[in-house]
């Protein structure tokens, strides 16, 4: 099969929503349909199960700061939330985006989250140390493999504890489970261009391999597959001290 063949690499292709010139009402109900997908294919597991491997590494920290990166409207931060509250501890998150319509849509799916805030900014205007743990979410795929490598640098360098990484893995299943539940449960062109599409520019493990390779080397990379054919990347880095805020 021709996509077969195809998803041997990642998709170069840029998605709907990597241009910045177009949304509107249309994005925003993108969105909204994103966050049906991201609940059927489970996309909270994965960057939860990083963020309390990094938490336990981190000797279990009764207050803790995460900065979600390319958030979108932030669902996947409703069970960080309810997973804080089960271990007690003191959380604050921020959500950040590049996008008017995903900023709108966060805070009003959380208008009423005192823990939660929403910064409309681009990931290279966070200061350094700036939060405990800077955190991703699908987020990773829009990049090309020398443009990943930068932005992990730059998302490292903004956390005091490290990164957390989820995103998919590039296989024929989850792209025919995408392109098939996409058409299902939407209408919007975003949902049925971009959701595929997600899929073909996902990663495989020689990916994890090749990013690893680019970052510093002081830092402890580790990356494991998950169900549903998801990656869930830990980068630990060496314990520092230093406060830091949002520029």
């Amino acid at each position: 099969m021709y996509i077969i063949h195809k998803l041997k690499t990642r998709a170069l292709e840029d998605e709907y929503m990597d241009d910045f010139s177009t949304g509107g009402a249309e994005l925003r109900e993108a969105l909204q349909h994103l966050r049906r997908l991201n609940w059927i294919f489970g996309n909270s597991g994965p960057v939860l199960q990083g963020i309390h491997k990094l938490w336990q590494q981190s000797g279990k920290p009764v207050q803790l700061s995460i900065i979600d990166i390319g958030a979108g409207s932030g669902d996947v931060n409703r069970r960080i939330l309810r997973w804080a509250e089960r271990h007690h501890i003191d959380i604050r998150i921020t959500l950040v985006d590049i996008t008017e319509e995903a900023c709108a849509e966060a805070r009003r799916l959380f208008h009423k989250e005192p823990r939660v805030k929403v910064w409309r900014m681009d990931l290279f205007q966070l200061a350094p140390n700036c939060a405990d743990m800077v955190v991703s979410s699908q987020f990773l795929h829009h990049f090309d493999q020398v443009k990943m490598a930068e932005v992990v640098r730059h998302m490292t360098n903004a956390s005091r504890i490290g990164v957390v990484i989820n995103d998919i893995h590039r296989h024929i299943i989850p792209w025919a489970a995408v392109w098939v539940t996409a058409r299902l449960i939407s209408r919007n062109r975003y949902i049925h261009h971009d959701g595929p599409l997600s899929v073909a520019k996902g990663f495989r493990s020689e990916d994890w391999i090749q990013l690893e390779r680019g970052i510093d080397p002081s830092l402890n990379m580790t990356y494991a597959w998950k169900p549903l054919f998801r990656y869930t990347v830990v980068i630990k880095k060496p314990q520092e001290g230093g406060n830091g805020c949002l520029t």
